[in-house]
């Protein structure tokens, strides 16, 4: 199915975000997720279904100074 992944289109096999997550090599890793614009705790990753045409936002915390 196609989604946008960080304003970027991608042609994906997960049926839900948190297959997303692992598809795209994130797995394990400290990130925040959204989806249409609603923050999805990790917790709900794997209950939330991905459908065509979502926007999805993917982003790790940075330190800075």
């Amino acid at each position: 199915m196609n989604i946008l992944v960080n304003d970027e289109a991608r042609e994906v096999n997960a049926s839900t975000l948190a297959a997303l997550v692992d598809e795209l090599g994130l797995k394990g890793a400290r990130i925040a997720t959204a989806v249409d614009g609603d923050f999805v705790p990790a917790s709900r990753r794997s209950h939330l279904a991905i459908a065509e045409g979502m926007k999805i936002e993917i982003v790790a915390p940075m330190q800075g100074g």
